[in-house]
Formats: structure tokens, sequence, C-alpha cells
């Protein structure tokens, strides 16, 4: 004959096993992305996913889906012009895909005006490029070319990075060679994406 004591203690002993595994459930469900108790909650199904034939190595020209490093080291805006130059020599200049020799005054719009104003642009608008050790120095790389004539348009490309908006930097290049080429109507890039932000990580 079972006694009272001995049926309370079988009780206690079923009533703490079934609270431990309520309590190792729960914490699972949890850890699996579900919530406790619920449904849509499959611990079994998850733990027993352990196939890695979808699994593949990344290939060296895969390196991008991890994003680009600058492993260059500037000066900072505090350092002296010396400290900037002695920097930036070490970087490579934006290249300049046609070079001419600068214009200062108005102009009629041809091919050769927009070049050489474009060159012009490039020295008196300096801090916005990279084209001085100084700016390179500080992480301006960024530089302007000429693409195309396509009428009163002229059609610019932008490369490198910018510290300002490089929005900006288009706005302030179209104001220059419209204000000494008053036939241009409108200056714009070859590719959109060369305006975003992302283009001024493209190093």
């Amino acid at each position: 004959m079972v006694t009272a004591s001995f049926a309370i203690a079988c009780i206690a002993m079923v009533t703490i096993t079934l609270n431990d595994w309520i309590r190792v459930y729960a914490y699972t469900s949890v850890r699996m992305g579900g919530t406790p108790f619920s449904r849509s909650t499959k611990p079994q199904a998850l733990l027993m996913s352990s196939e890695w034939s979808s699994f593949q190595a990344l290939d060296d020209d895969d390196d991008d889906l991890m994003g680009k490093i600058d492993t260059n080291e500037y000066a900072i805006e505090d350092d002296s012009q010396e400290r900037k130059a002695e920097i930036g020599s070490s970087l490579k200049a934006p290249t300049i895909d046609r070079s001419a020799d600068p214009i200062q005054v108005p102009a009629e719009l041809t091919e050769e005006t927009v070049l050489g104003v474009l060159s012009a642009c490039r020295g008196e608008l300096g801090t916005l490029f990279g084209y001085s050790a100084e700016n390179r120095g500080v992480g301006i790389t960024g530089g302007v070319d000429y693409v195309d004539l396509d009428g009163p348009s002229v059609i610019l490309s932008l490369k490198g990075r910018f510290w300002h908006q490089r929005t900006a930097v288009l706005e302030r290049v179209g104001n220059y060679l419209q204000q000494r080429i008053p036939e241009i109507v409108d200056v714009q890039v070859e590719d959109p994406w060369q305006l975003t932000d992302a283009a001024n990580e493209d190093f």
C-alpha cells in the first residue's frame, strides 16, 4: 500500500521534471528564433539542419561583397601643410584624360575651349580636387574629366573621393564653365551613379 508521503514525493518529482522540461523547451525555442510554445517553432527541424552543401568559398572576385577597405594613412585637418604634402606625395594624383592649356577669359563653345576652361577650373577650384599633394594628404583624391559635348550640354565625369557632396562639386564646376562659356546650357555627368555616396567610396 502506497503511503501518503511516498505519493507526495512522486508528485513533487514529476512536477520538478515537468518544470525543467518547460524551461529547456522555452529557452531552445527562443534561441532558435521563435517564441516559446508557438506553433511555428520547430526546434527539432532546426537542430537537424546541418547541411553545408550550399556553402562555398569566396573567390577573389567576390571580395567586393565584403566591402573595400582604404588602408592609406591620411593627415588630419590641423596638421601642417608640409605634413599633408608629405603624405599626399605618396598617393597617386587623379589622372587627366585630355589635358589642355588653361583658358581664363570668356570663349565660344567648342570642345577645345571647354577643355581649356576646365583646365583652369581644376586650378582655381583646387580645394575640391586631389590634384595637389596637400589635398591628397587629407584624403581628397577626386578629379573631373571632360567626356563629350552634346549640343549646348557638357558631359563630364567625376572620379575619386571628395570632401564635398559630389552634386555640389558638379554644380560648382558647372557654374565655372557657364560663366566663362555662356553658350553652355547644361553641365552633367556621364553616369548618375557618379553623384552618389557609393561612388565616393570607389577608391
